[in-house]
């Protein structure tokens, strides 16, 4: 088989995908992309087993054929070469020859049959919503997953479809965000978990506008169709814990501050606390938050003050602080709200204003203050 593509486009479809495949991988084939040709359009094909990715795009060719070849060399190639025309020839052998305008290269490829095959999108219920809905739902989500493979539940963001809504949930244990669309409706109840990689490459790959994916997905895999790109992978097979139940349904004291400052003073004051905990006092009273950090061991200690509006008992409550700056980073607005009750009891963190049919909730569990 043989076609001719322009390099840069070919880069710029394999690094969308390229991610999908690990470094280390049990099969060699996975190290490899399925160039796949069909009626002049040439499907690309990277997995790992467990998540697949697909990006299609025009060239020119004569001959349906497929052939995989490494992932690596290829990209590593094409990183180097001048936007040009580029003519691959496979042989019957599945060695490959890249001729460019004043090149020639040849790597060896493998044989395709030997590539795992995607699962079959069988049964599969779907929803359509904006790529950027996706984008923001991801992007607000994705830093508080767990990391603990003990709990897989926690591993992945939480899709909580309704008819009113779409709901994405993710906790650590130490913190929960909880993001809601109302513009995005599903036909009916229902929830699944998508694990932290796959979500991580949608990221990469989709743009941030209006164009319109379809999300389909049955008991065992999410599909994702965007324009050219697809992705599937394969769901989390746990039970997500009940979030409900952790978030505060009174927390009468609220605290408005300004959100840079304030990231700006935690990573200040960060700077001295404990690196294992990251531990980082809030005093509040009135109009002032003051903010301390110390590390006993290397007699280390910082202090700041800020401005704020409070509105509740005067309050000692610590937190630590790498969670907040990461929390803060999730909210749009120039000031945020932070709902706290008692030292021991989680506070909860909202933007001022929310955009309309979106609604963002954060809650971070308290640490024991060591006075």
């Amino acid at each position: 088989m043989k076609f001719i593509v322009s390099s840069s486009s070919l880069l710029k479809h394999l690094q969308q995908i390229s991610g999908v495949i690990n470094a280390n991988t049990v099969l060699p084939i996975l190290e490899d992309f399925l160039f796949e040709i069909n009626d002049k359009k040439l499907n690309v094909v990277a997995t790992d087993l467990e998540t697949v990715m697909r990006v299609q795009m025009d060239v020119e060719s004569k001959t349906n054929g497929k052939v995989c070849i490494p992932a690596k060399i290829l990209m590593d190639s094409l990183k180097n070469i001048a936007d040009q025309p580029l003519t691959f020839n496979i042989d019957k052998n599945f060695a490959v020859e890249i001729t460019s305008d004043n090149g020639k290269y040849k790597v060896m490829g493998e044989n395709p049959d030997n590539f795992p095959k995607e699962p079959a999108a069988d049964d599969t219920t779907g929803f359509t919503m904006t790529s950027s809905a996706l984008l923001t739902a991801i992007n607000k989500t994705l830093f508080a997953v767990s990391s603990d493979d003990l709990r897989p539940a926690m591993t992945g963001v939480f899709f909580e479809l309704t008819k009113d809504g779409v709901q994405f949930v993710a906790t650590d244990a130490h913190r929960l965000v909880r993001y809601k669309r109302t513009d995005t409706k599903a036909s009916k109840t229902d929830s699944f978990i998508v694990p932290k990689k796959p979500l991580n490459l949608l990221k990469n790959a989709l743009p941030d506008n209006d164009d319109e994916l379809t999300v389909s997905y049955n008991s065992n895999h999410l599909f994702v169709n965007h324009g050219s790109t697809q992705m599937i992978c394969r769901l989390i097979d746990a039970r997500f814990p009940d979030y409900k139940v952790v978030i505060p349904a009174d927390n009468p004291y609220a605290l408005i501050v300004n959100k840079g400052d304030f990231q700006n003073a935690l990573r200040r004051v960060n700077v001295f606390s404990n690196k294992s905990t990251n531990q980082v006092a809030l005093n509040i009273t009135g109009s002032e938050l003051q903010m301390a950090a110390q590390d006993v061991d290397f007699s280390f200690e910082g202090n700041e003050r800020m401005n704020c509006q409070y509105d509740g008992q005067d309050l000692q409550i610590a937190f630590n602080a790498k969670f907040l700056i990461e929390m803060l980073n999730a909210a749009d607005t120039d000031d945020v709200r932070i709902e706290l009750s008692t030292s021991t009891k989680a506070g909860l963190i909202k933007p001022t204003e929310q955009q309309e049919g979106e609604d963002l909730l954060m809650l971070v569990m308290p640490l024991m203050l060591n006075n």
